[in-house]
């Protein structure tokens, strides 16, 4: 069971209260109207930080609740600027750190127990679970970054959301990564030297190898273990994933680029292939078409990309939240 927390929940006695502070509250000190920070409990009652955009708008007029569920090593301020524009069009928004991750990380990684199976079973359990009680009258989306998106496709209470967008959600192995210096690099990273600081320094320091936030040695241990299956983690027969994923029945927005390294359409597809009861919308963008740039992995919720992209995402959950509260 998770707990009901209250809008403007303050800071408790845990890891956040020590967690280091140099994101988004170093970046952004003053929270805009409708915008605060809380701590939500994960399934297994670990507090993690996290951040509610409410819109401007009488509760009769709100649209829908849409959660933002983090990729890898990304901390929440990433997704920010996204959230306002969905606050803006009249949606509640949730967006926070996985444990071990941004303000819901503790002092210090060494010895700190996470692995991407905890953040799908118990950090997004219990975030899904907690704005289904805060707004109980609401449709519930999600957009799935990455990772995030798997979660969509591994979470039992995936089955309390009317719909999800997954952004760059892929098969992570190895042999999708293009071109080949980027799968040298990333097989470098994943295979050598997070095994290797993982077990040296008790967690992978992201930051100073430049691919993100540090992350939990368990975090690196699984992922790369991953990799190297011929099918990801369908491939893994603790994960039960292909069963979990065929549970899955809502419709799914899917969003791939053409100039993400990481994510290519071969390993969208066959992540993707596993919702065999949902109904998928399927979109391969390619960034050249459009003048905002490039937008690889990470880029699509760079503030650049408002106007061109977000609102193929934007709109569409709102006719999935107006189709959710026709029934």
């Amino acid at each position: 069971m998770t707990e009901r927390l209250p809008d403007t929940c303050p800071a408790t006695a845990s890891a956040l209260s020590t967690a280091p502070q140099n994101h988004d509250t170093a970046q952004h000190p003053a929270r805009s109207n409708g915008e605060h920070e809380c701590e939500i409990a994960a399934a297994d009652g670990y507090r993690l930080a996290a951040s509610v955009h409410e819109p401007d708008l009488h509760p009769a007029s709100v649209k829908g609740v849409v959660l933002l569920h983090p990729a890898t090593g990304v901390p929440q301020s990433i997704y920010r600027a996204f959230a306002q524009a969905l606050a803006s069009r009249g949606f509640h928004v949730v967006r926070y750190d996985y444990r071990g991750i941004g303000r819901s990380a503790p002092p210090r990684l060494r010895g700190f127990a996470a692995s991407m199976s905890t953040w799908i079973d118990q950090d997004v359990e219990g975030v899904t679970r907690w704005a289904a009680q805060r707004w109980p009258e609401l449709p519930l989306l999600a957009v799935g970054h990455s990772i995030g998106g798997h979660a969509v496709g591994l979470s039992d209470s995936s089955r309390l959301l009317s719909a999800a967008a997954l952004v760059a959600s892929h098969a992570g192995c190895l042999h999708f990564i293009k071109p080949l210096g980027e799968r040298l690099r990333v097989t470098a990273l994943l295979k050598v030297i997070g095994p290797l600081t993982s077990h040296t320094l008790g967690y992978v320091p992201g930051r100073r190898l430049g691919i993100g936030e540090n992350l939990p040695r368990g975090v690196a241990l699984e992922w790369s273990r991953w990799t190297s299956l011929p099918r990801y983690f369908f491939d893994d027969p603790s994960m039960h994933a292909e069963r979990r994923f065929a549970r899955v029945t809502q419709p799914l927005l899917v969003l791939g680029f053409d100039d993400d390294p990481w994510a290519t359409a071969p390993g969208i597809d066959l992540l993707t292939g596993y919702f065999t009861q949902a109904t998928l919308e399927r979109h391969q963008i390619d960034p050249r078409q459009h003048a905002t740039g490039p937008i690889g992995h990470m880029g699509f919720f760079r503030r650049q990309h408002r106007d061109s992209h977000w609102p193929l995402v934007i709109d569409w959950l709102e006719r999935q939240a107006a189709a959710a509260r026709g029934k």
